[in-house]
């Protein structure tokens, strides 16, 4: 069966990383760090009451990844792992997600905080942060279990490129 999907970006994230070198992996590496998303305008009246929540997903394309790898060493750690235990780019549908804090919306451009995300990446959907919702107890985080909290320190290098 052939199944074709086909997104189309309802805007642009804005960053201060123009290049993968030294950007945050992930947006707890990357808090106090500014950017702002350029809605298309035909999206504006969809942010309404979104300004009632502190924090945002973003869910947008890694438009700069080229190819798969089904077993990519992650900056975490030196040993390979299956691309669905890791959050590595090169995806067979190389999308994104980050959890981000809500500054304040005017008009179409949402400024926001905690950005670990290239310059001019196209944005996918929005969607709000709920932690009712989205807060699980008990979890297992697998071979993390030893480095996460090594996340704040971590950045970006040539690997994914």
């Amino acid at each position: 069966m052939n199944t074709y999907v086909k997104f189309s970006p309802i805007g642009f994230i804005h960053s201060p990383f123009k290049t993968l070198e030294n950007m945050p992996i992930q947006p707890g590496g990357a808090l106090g760090i500014k950017g702002s998303i350029e809605l298309h305008p035909q999206y504006q009246s969809a942010l309404l009451d979104l300004d009632g929540f502190s924090h945002i997903y973003l869910i947008y394309h890694f438009h700069k990844i080229q190819g798969i790898s089904l077993q990519p060493t992650p900056f975490l750690d030196t040993k390979p792992h299956g691309l669905f235990a890791t959050r590595a780019p090169k995806r067979p549908n190389p999308i994104g997600i980050s959890i981000v804090k809500l500054i304040s919306i005017e008009e179409n451009i949402l400024n926001i905080e905690n950005v670990d995300i290239l310059d001019g990446t196209p944005l996918l959907d929005i969607k709000p942060y709920i932690p009712d919702f989205d807060s699980v107890e008990e979890v297992r985080i697998g071979w993390l279990k030893d480095s996460a909290q090594n996340v704040k320190n971590r950045r970006s290098d040539q690997r994914f490129k």
